[in-house]
């Protein structure tokens, strides 16, 4: 049986590597026009739930903890993030987001979400709800960090899609 386009239908094997390669140049994207490293955006998205141990950070990426002393210490340089002591281990240090990251995570994260949510602006409302729900059971029935969230759950505005306004703005309230 063949598809709209000539292809032939995906099982879920193909489905799966290909969306992860279309989420991944999303995510790139838009972290690029940011002027952010892929790795940094996903740091200061972990960051914005709450500052986190260096070891739990390291994990969380899957980087190596001198990888992630490195990460850490290019976004501080950058001002995006700083060290603060664990109130809960004296000898161990959390990273927080700074003010201008907390904004420059807000940004970019708003930002993304509008680009991931445009990728599913060719299905219908059931479908993208159902799509959700399945991909919120996957991720759930694995051990996924938490890099994204949805706005609700970081206290963010509601996502605003991009239109074209009367003003000129690319975005519609």
């Amino acid at each position: 049986m063949e598809m709209a386009g000539g292809e032939e239908p995906m099982g879920i094997a193909a489905a799966l590597v290909r969306t992860s390669f279309l989420v991944q140049a999303v995510y790139t994207e838009a972290s690029r026009e940011y002027g952010l490293p892929v790795q940094q955006a996903q740091l200061i998205c972990l960051l914005m739930a709450q500052p986190r141990g260096m070891g739990e950070l390291s994990s969380m990426l899957g980087l190596e903890r001198s990888s992630m002393t490195g990460l850490v210490d290019r976004a501080q340089r950058r001002g995006l993030v700083h060290r603060e002591p664990d109130p809960l281990d004296r000898r161990a240090v959390r990273v927080a987001l700074s003010a201008e990251g907390a904004r420059v995570a807000g940004d970019f994260r708003m930002d993304a979400a509008v680009r991931m949510e445009a990728l599913a602006d060719g299905i219908g409302p059931a479908e993208r709800d159902r799509l959700a729900a399945v991909l919120g059971e996957l991720v759930r029935g694995h051990e996924v960090p938490v890099v994204f969230t949805e706005p609700e759950q970081t206290g963010a505005p509601a996502i605003r899609r991009p239109a074209t306004a009367d003003d000129g703005s690319p975005w519609k309230a």
